[in-house]
């Protein structure tokens, strides 16, 4: 019997042995790994990219696309108290992580149980670290925030990033900071932009930057009949999942957070105005000398050295197919500075549109006072001297689009469509669409066979912000709808700093024709004009009958 028991208990003892000395091994040798190893997973938990709710667009069938989610990215990471050799290590790493020697020499050497060295490592490099198996250099998956289309809608949508406090993460601008709260609860955040139309609208306007040498741009599409945001963006734009290499700039969301003046697409609100207002019509004429002196200032049309004054007999509807500023004072003159100024209000040019997204600024009609000088108001009907944000002059132009009602504009899709109210008579925005109309068809640029499309152009100085007047810089930008018969799409395309010899014909007119195309055909929409409806009484080499 003793000599069966003796090999059982000495069995037992070598195996508590054992067992005592991995105690001891994960107590004392790896002690560091694992504390490590927690504050890892106690840092990662911290923030806010653990089961953060999802971020997606949503599709012209209802397809949701996922556009910002949470997944594992390989960590390196240190313990610098388990490294046998700090220079070896060093210089090792170095090449890998494309990182200094000496940078990595002084990380190393510190007394900590865990420094960061990569997060959101690229596997492959995770990889060559891993294979290295260099004691005290460890590798392991966290979660991040990820965002698959990369630069795509980067302004509307925001990153995550550290908090004020440093100890955890939070969203930043866009959708992740809007809706910070929701996010970290887990909750998803569906969008009403639809990711065709908003990739098709980046290749377009960065196709448009690079072509005019312009420092930039924006873009927004929208449904007039609802406000639903269908794209939007800005360009120089960044990459959300490496925001760290951006300018801070680029994470502003340009269509809500600046403001530019419009130029001549404001002659549009003006006629509306002028036309609700009973003061006008699109057929009321008057006689445009080119060149007006008001409060001794020279007031002159684009195009008076290549044209010359357009005369007498000269209609508000050939005002806007010529881009007139004269025309433009006179609609102004008509309709009288306290009921124009109350039409700009009623418009909502000075005040937020609401939209829900972070950061909103509004316009300003400061200059329109009962005791401005006559040249403030005479400036503004042709829209300099008035500033804007796009969202709120695609919203203005919206109401007309929409008969005359405007609708809030909103991104989140489980909100239902809010009429801010009737600014206009439907009749009147039915005279000034048809207006509009009349110019795209008179120009043949933007103009789409047997579609019926609204549209205007604005060029306009920019301010001279250090020593006051303008610059002899120029933003270009065009808006337009259609079909008019049923609008399922307005949009404004906006280009930054051009010099004043820049022609929105060549620019912008033609983008808006291209995107226009692209969602008639995404739509497929049915045509609703005939050719005969095109220019009436226009030669036939133009109208094609």
């Amino acid at each position: 019997m003793k000599n069966r028991t003796l090999p059982l208990i000495i069995g037992i003892i070598a195996a508590y042995a054992f067992l005592l000395f991995r105690i001891s091994e994960l107590q004392l040798e790896k002690n560091g790994y694992y504390i490590a190893r927690a504050e890892s997973e106690q840092s990662a938990s911290a923030g806010t990219t653990l089961n953060r709710g999802a971020i997606y667009f949503t599709n012209t069938d209802g397809t949701m696309l996922p556009v910002a989610i949470d997944k594992d990215f390989p960590t390196i990471y240190a313990v610098p108290t388990a490294i046998a050799d700090v220079d070896e290590a060093a210089n090792t790493l170095a090449p890998i992580l494309n990182l200094p020697v000496s940078q990595l020499q002084a990380t190393l050497s510190k007394h900590d149980s865990y420094e960061l060295l990569a997060a959101k490592a690229d596997p492959s490099i995770a990889s060559d670290v891993s294979a290295l198996n260099l004691p005290g250099i460890y590798v392991q998956d966290e979660p991040a925030r990820y965002y698959p289309l990369n630069t795509i809608a980067a302004q509307v949508l925001g990153f995550v990033g550290p908090n004020a406090s440093s100890n955890g993460e939070s969203g930043h601008y866009g959708i992740e900071a809007y809706d910070d709260a929701a996010l970290e609860n887990g909750d998803d955040i569906a969008l009403t932009i639809d990711p065709n139309i908003q990739i098709e609208s980046e290749k377009i306007l960065q196709n448009l930057v690079a072509a005019n040498s312009a420092s930039g741009g924006s873009v927004i599409v929208e449904d007039p009949k609802t406000g639903k945001i269908l794209a939007m963006a800005g360009y120089p734009t960044f990459d959300p999942n490496n925001y760290a290499s951006s300018s801070f700039e680029n994470f502003l969301n340009p269509t809500v957070q600046s403001i530019y003046e419009p130029g001549s697409i404001f002659k549009v609100i003006t006629m509306a105005a002028g036309i609700d207002a009973g003061k006008i019509t699109p057929d009321t004429t008057y006689d445009d000398p080119g060149t007006l002196h008001v409060d001794g200032a020279k007031i002159t049309n684009y195009d008076l050295d290549t044209h010359g004054p357009y005369g007498p007999h000269t209609t508000m509807t050939q005002v806007i197919e010529h881009s007139i500023n004269t025309g433009a004072i006179y609609a102004e003159n008509q309709i009288g500075n306290a009921v124009f100024e109350d039409y700009m209000k009623k418009f909502r040019i000075d005040q937020p549109t609401g939209i829900d997204l972070p950061g909103e600024v509004n316009g300003t009609i400061n200059g329109l006072t009962a005791n401005a000088p006559q040249v403030n108001f005479d400036t503004v009907a042709y829209g300099q001297g008035v500033a804007v944000t796009p969202i709120e002059l695609i919203t203005a132009m919206g109401a007309i689009a929409n008969g005359g009602i405007m609708m809030r504009p909103y991104i989140h899709a489980n909100l239902s469509p809010q009429t801010v109210g009737r600014i206009i008579a439907t009749s009147s925005a039915a005279e000034a669409t048809q207006m509009m109309v009349d110019a795209v068809d008179l120009a043949q640029v933007a103009n789409i066979n047997g579609y019926s499309l609204a549209g205007k152009t604005g060029s306009a100085f920019i301010p001279d912000l250090v020593h006051g007047g303008y610059t002899n810089q120029l933003i270009d930008s065009y808006i337009g709808f259609g079909p008019t018969s049923d609008p399922r799409f307005i949009a404004l395309i906006r280009l930054n700093t051009l010099p004043e010899t820049a022609l929105a014909a060549q620019s912008v007119v033609p983008a808006f024709k291209q995107l226009s195309q692209y969602i008639i055909n995404y739509y497929n929409i049915p045509p609703d004009r005939t050719t005969a409806d095109v220019i009436p009484n226009c030669p036939d080499l133009i109208c094609g009958k």
